[in-house]
């Protein structure tokens, strides 16, 4: 039967809580209480020192009992969490017993968070004890910094949609616009421009005021976004202009249909403090299709042109641009022969 050290080595626990003893033959006698927090004691003693770990020698120990003695130690826990631990074992004179130290290493910090430990588990003088500080410390800076990075993403990714967005309809706005129109030219792909401009919307600001123009303008573009698809875009240049680019092109009649839904829609009386706000809208539509190399500019200067074609037309209108009358026009802008005969009332 083997006899647990006990007072002997009771001043080596105090000062390297993480160790054992154990005898010649390797069974270890006792474990200090930091080692007895990843194993219990009853666990470990009366058992071989390498039952319970797995050992390599990394030098040349000397000794003749299964433990090399004054040499450095790998050792890892051969059941449960296996914990890596570094050692080194020596003789204790006139104990008749050996002492086997151990230290968590480089993983130190996941061994106090798997086995809960805390500065009490260390010796006072272990070194271990300012890392973890270190640890804890950078943990935090870290986290802060984290959080940090989280808002400035949150902040810059604000900002960037508000650099986009028109902020009293939240529809894009004139350089969200130009970006959209930039990228689908670039990829060669084919999409549809509407140019629409309300009318009688200076009526509604003159006789309810600009309050109630601003709320008729949230309630429009309430409108333009439920008639325009994921793929689309909807943009407010300012005033009572909008843009609207369709990329699942139609053909021209289904194009005019589709804005004289919108104008029918817009021509809804719109509330406001219990007073009707009446007002319509005039479009102008083209398509890529139009042009062999188109460009944002020239498609959005012949929407300008049917959209005046429109208006001219008594309002409430949709008119899609006309290259061939538009080439034979004498003034480029407004002219009447802007737009074919593809117009009709709202």
């Amino acid at each position: 039967m083997v006899t647990p050290v006990t007072c002997d080595v009771n001043p080596l626990l105090a000062f390297m809580p993480l160790s054992l003893t154990f005898c010649d033959a390797g069974v270890i006698l006792s474990v200090g209480p930091t080692l007895a927090k990843l194993r219990p004691a009853e666990e470990l003693i009366g058992r071989q020192v390498t039952e319970v770990f797995a050992l390599r020698d990394h030098g040349r120990g000397r000794g003749a009992g299964p433990v090399p003695l004054d040499t450095k130690l790998s050792l890892t826990f051969r059941s449960g969490r296996p914990t890596p631990l570094k050692g080194m074992a020596a003789a204790l004179p006139n104990v008749g017993a050996n002492f086997l130290n151990l230290s968590f290493g480089i993983s130190i910090v996941d061994a106090v968070a798997d086995y809960r430990l805390s500065a009490g588990d260390f010796a006072h003088t272990d070194l271990a004890i300012e890392m973890l500080y270190l640890v804890e410390a950078k943990s935090a800076v870290m986290e802060e910094t984290k959080e940090l990075n989280a808002r400035l993403q949150h902040a810059k990714a604000a900002a960037e949609e508000q650099a986009v967005t028109d902020m009293l309809t939240g529809l894009r706005n004139r350089r969200a616009l130009d970006q959209h129109l930039e990228r689908l030219l670039r990829s060669n792909t084919s999409f549809a421009l509407m140019h629409l401009d309300l009318d009688y919307f200076k009526t509604v600001n003159d006789t309810l005021g600009h309050a109630a123009g601003d709320a008729v303008l949230q309630k429009v573009a309430g409108i333009l976004r439920e008639e325009t698809g994921e793929d689309d875009l909807a943009a407010r240049l300012g005033g009572d202009e909008f843009i609207l680019v369709y990329k699942t092109c139609s053909h021209d009649t289904d194009l005019v249909a589709k804005a004289q839904r919108l104008i029918s829609r817009l021509e809804e009386p719109i509330p406001y403090q219990g007073k009707p706000c009446s007002i319509s809208a005039s479009i102008g539509i083209t398509t890529t299709g139009f042009y062999d190399t188109p460009s944002a500019k020239q498609m959005i200067h012949d929407a300008d042109l049917a959209l005046y074609q429109s208006k001219d037309g008594g309002r409430g209108h949709a008119t899609m641009f006309d290259p061939v009358a538009y080439s034979k026009a004498r003034s480029p802008l407004r002219s009447e022969a802007a737009g074919r005969a593809i117009s009709h009332g709202g």
